[in-house]
């Protein structure tokens, strides 16, 4: 397909599946799910709802900057709990990121997450 890239930085949590950390196309970056994979250790290192959180979002802020964008050019997140009782506390480290004009956004809870995580965060971009 023309105009679609694979991004890929060494930053983040390499992809675990057959999919990429994030794909250019159309001006748009679209992010995998990030989950609070610490890249040097390929473990989750975090235990709390606010380090995972803390550990998504920097590895988030790999895959963008790998893509040329920052926080500020996403218009879009798909979020994932693994409990809703860590909503406000996932919203707190969640906001710091987004001080003015949060993106759209969706939130659900969900049975299960990859290696036991409590949240994953994918995001969508404007490029350019």
């Amino acid at each position: 397909m023309a105009g679609k890239n694979v991004i890929h930085t060494e930053l983040a949590p390499a992809a675990v599946g057959p999919y990429s950390q994030a794909i250019s196309a159309n001006n748009f970056l679209f992010t995998s799910g990030q989950i609070p994979i610490n890249p040097a250790t390929g473990k989750i290192d975090a235990s709390t709802i606010e380090e995972q959180t803390e550990q998504v979002m920097r590895n988030l802020h790999h895959v963008l900057a790998q893509g040329g964008v920052a926080f500020d050019r996403v218009v879009k997140t798909t979020c994932f709990l693994a409990d809703m009782n860590d909503f406000a506390a996932f919203n707190a480290v969640y906001a710091k990121y987004f001080p003015e004009n949060p993106p759209a956004r969706s939130c659900v809870e969900v049975g299960a997450l990859p290696m036991g995580a409590k949240v994953e965060v994918e995001v969508i971009a404007l490029q350019g």
